[in-house]
Order: C-alpha cells, then structure tokens, then sequence
C-alpha cells in the first residue's frame, strides 16, 4: 500500500484512546462524587494542603507575583483557547475542515461540560483573611487546569497525527507536561483552588481528549484532510 501523503494526518489510535477514555472515567467519576459528596478525608486533605500553601505564598512575594502572571496571561484559559484558534485556521487553511472542527468541538464541549460542573457541583472557593489572589464562580473543576489539559493534549495528539519528529515531540511534550502541572499548581498556591479540583481539572481535561480522540477515529478520522487514510 502507498502511504498517506505528508500533508494528510494519519489514523488517529481509536482502539488505544478508547481504552484511554474507559482508564479515566472511574477516576474522574470517583473524585467527582467524593467532592460532591463532601467526603471528609478529601475535604481535610484539600484543607491541610491549602492551609500549608496559602502560607507559603503568603511568605513568598515574589514566587506569588510570578504566579499570578502565569496563571493570568500565560497559562489562562483564553490564551489557550488563542492558541487552539490558531491551530484551527492553520487546519482549515491545510483543507483539514472536519479535523479543524472536531477540535473546535472539542474546546467548546470542554468547556460547556467544566460549566456544567461548577453549577451541579457549587463547590465554594477557599476563603482566606489575607488573599493573595481572587476568582468567581464555583471551584470544582478547576477551569484553568481543565482548560489546559484539553488543549496541551489536543495539540500533542496533533502532532502524533502530523507525524512530528522526534525532537518537536519531545519539545511539545515537555511545554505541555511543564504547562499542565504548572497552571495546576499556581490555582493552588495562590489560594484560589483546592487541590482535588486541580486534580479534578486534569482527569476530567484528559478524559475529553481521549473521548474526542476516539470519536474522530471512529468517525471522520477514518478520512484524512485529502482523501481516505491508508496504511504502509
């Protein structure tokens, strides 16, 4: 068989991201209902850490001041959602129409279902007598963590599509692996989250990926932006 032209994707791993998806439904279905729930273990755990935490940002300006800007311009949800319609004009400028949507599907999806959860769940956000930092609405999931696992994954799983070298793989894992937990940990030290809805941003981040990359893989994936998928 001929393989599939450079500028087409290949098929995405529908069997493996299945497998993926089914891994982390327990795991984000489990913390969701303990939070909800309002397990005491959890609920203490959250407490103790966020406790230590504020503390320490308390203490550390300047780690607080550096916090603060990452977690509001370079890590913020709307700057990842910038540099996801980036890569969607850049798809549709390459004639990748269906792969362009399904990532814009993907993001607004996303999105609507971290909404959703914060208005079912109504966690309150720690409140503290001397914040070091502020925001609205519900805390479980946290947005900014959700937000960014959605779009890093998207875009590494872009790149495996695409068929990126081995030094651009490494380079775009290690920016995503370095933005996820770090967006993750500036909500925490800087009060504004307690750590299971990180942790809940993360499972719930990694679970839509997953569902989305076995969607296209069983849907349009199956076709590439030129033409039927074929294989080597």
């Amino acid at each position: 068989m001929h393989p599939a032209p450079t500028d087409s994707p290949t098929r995405p791993p529908g069997p493996r991201a299945a497998r993926t998806a089914a891994a982390l439904c327990v795991p984000s279905l489990l913390l969701l209902l303990l939070v909800a729930w309002e397990w005491r273990p959890l609920l203490s755990l959250d407490d103790d850490i966020a406790r230590t935490t504020h503390r320490w940002a308390v203490d550390g300006d300047g780690a607080t001041r550096v916090s603060r800007v990452l977690t509001d311009w370079v890590w913020d949800p709307w700057t990842m959602r910038a540099l996801v319609a980036v890569v969607v004009i850049w798809l549709a400028a390459r004639g990748a129409w269906w792969l362009a949507l399904w990532i814009t599907g993907t993001c607004v999806v996303g999105a609507a279902v971290q909404q959703g959860l914060k208005a079912a769940v109504g966690r309150p956000r720690p409140v503290w007598p001397d914040p070091v930092d502020s925001a609205h609405y519900a805390a479980f999931p946290s947005g900014h963590a959700m937000t960014a696992a959605i779009v890093c994954g998207l875009l590494l799983w872009l790149l495996r599509v695409y068929g990126a070298g081995a030094a651009l793989w490494r380079a775009g894992l290690a920016l995503a692996a370095v933005s996820v937990a770090g967006v993750g940990l500036t909500r925490i030290w800087l009060g504004v989250h307690w750590p299971s809805d990180v942790v809940g941003g993360w499972l719930l981040g990694a679970l839509m990926v997953a569902l989305a990359v076995t969607t296209y893989a069983y849907g349009p994936g199956r076709r590439t932006a030129d033409g039927p998928t074929t294989s080597t």
